[in-house]
């Protein structure tokens, strides 16, 4: 694995002066350590099994090389594996859409099954899809789909490399997916809500093949630690570390998964300011922090901030999550220092941020949608645009909004009026 990424750089210069085949593998947005490792292994993998010798096979991480370091459990796993930050490809040092325009992309999708609507032009390229999501958009025969609701996509590569060749699945390999899997599944906790019995298969599969793999409590203790680990982060790099965007009509809503607890968050100094600046910056309506305190008691609690200066906006985004069904949220308020900031404690921990997501989005296409229903009635929301990903267009921030057009917006969404509704 070590050398198979060193020399991935070479392979991509050398196959584009040479006019070959480049294969890219692909995680999604979020690039957390899951869409990294499975894009690692797949590429990895298909490199030494795949019938098309010429392709260069490219595992590529979907964000801007700069927002690498906020992906701390990943960059401490490659580094104890002896796969340095410089050998990576990342999102911003590949043209995806020259090399399509070239007819010389082939694309596989793993950690997502869709791509936004920035990279629709490579919707042609796709050739196979793994993920561990629904599938939202059905592909043509010549597209293999892989899709099972298990815990971590890791898992879905690792079945597949367990069933090629002898030696395929080095140690290095088999490491990476090993603390992935632990990490997604929250080291296999049934009470945690996300393993399956097909992870947990998998993970024993490869400490039976690598006896001396670390122990599974060390590795996960040691990932959650590095992951949760903000000091010296900013409060902007904070809320930009694990950041997704949802966006209807005017509205844009940032969701920024954040682990501290939410009433030291709330007391770090000049929180407004920042919090502000950190909307204004990238034109978002508000923000929805989900919290997942750290904690080594495997007490797994939750706590919701929704801030916004829209006083409309967020009384109809909270009054959204209060009265959620699919799932409950049972929320309790938190006391808070801003007017402007709403908080919550979640009593139900099983909802996560995937089954927050649709509730969140529903709120912004009207309050109506939000509310009642059989939870696995609610579809799941597209791949949310991610600001930190390159030609986005969030990256350089959305174009500068009425006030008057924000407030007529939300007022309606308030109102419970649909979206283009006449006044």
């Amino acid at each position: 694995m070590e050398r198979f990424v060193e020399g991935r750089r070479g392979a991509l210069q050398e196959h584009i002066q040479r006019q070959q085949e480049i294969h890219v593998v692909m995680g999604n947005e979020a690039c957390d350590l899951d869409s990294t490792v499975s894009a690692l292994a797949l590429a990895y993998f298909l490199a030494q099994t795949s019938p098309a010798p010429k392709a260069a096979f490219i595992p590529v991480l979907n964000i801007p090389r700069a927002d690498f370091p906020l992906r701390t459990e990943t960059t401490f796993l490659l580094r104890e594996q002896g796969i340095p930050a410089a050998s990576l490809i990342f999102r911003d040092e590949i043209d995806l859409a020259g090399l399509h325009r070239a007819g010389l992309l082939a694309l596989t999708l793993v950690d997502h099954n869709v791509l936004p609507g920035t990279d629709a032009a490579l919707e042609d390229a796709v050739v196979e899809v793994l993920d561990h999501r629904p599938l939202e958009q059905a592909r043509g025969p010549g597209c293999p789909v892989t899709v099972a609701l298990v815990g971590s996509c890791a898992t879905l590569v690792t079945e597949r490399m367990a069933q090629g060749p002898p030696g395929v699945l080095d140690r290095t390999t088999a490491t990476l997916l090993h603390a992935t899997i632990l990490l997604d599944s929250i080291n296999l906790s049934p009470a945690a809500g996300k393993v399956t019995p097909r992870d947990v298969a998998c993970v024993s599969l490869l400490e039976e093949r690598f006896p001396d793999l670390p122990a599974r409590d060390t590795i996960f203790r040691t990932l959650q630690a590095t992951k949760f680990d903000v000091s010296g982060l900013t409060t902007e790099q904070m809320l930009r570390k694990d950041l997704k965007v949802l966006s209807s009509d005017e509205l844009v809503l940032a969701i920024s998964a954040i682990y501290v607890d939410l009433e030291t968050f709330l007391r770090r100094p000049g929180l407004r300011q920042d919090l502000a600046a950190f909307c204004q910056a990238q034109g978002y309506t508000g923000l929805v922090a989900m919290v997942v305190p750290y904690n080594e008691s495997k007490v797994l609690s939750r706590q919701l901030m929704v801030y916004s200066q829209h006083e409309t906006f967020r009384s109809a985004v909270c009054r959204a999550l209060e009265e959620a069904t699919a799932p409950a949220l049972h929320l309790q308020l938190i006391p808070s220092p801003c007017s402007c900031v709403t908080a919550y404690s979640q009593g139900n921990t099983l909802a996560s941020r995937k089954k927050v997501l649709p509730i969140l989005r529903a709120a912004l296409a009207g309050p109506g949608a939000a509310l009642g229903g059989a939870e696995e009635e609610v579809v799941p929301p597209p791949t949310p645009m991610n600001s930190l990903v390159e030609e986005c267009p969030l990256a350089q921030a959305v174009p500068p909004l009425c006030p008057q057009d924000v407030l007529e917006r939300v007022s309606r969404i308030a109102a419970g009026q649909p979206p283009g509704s006449p006044q």
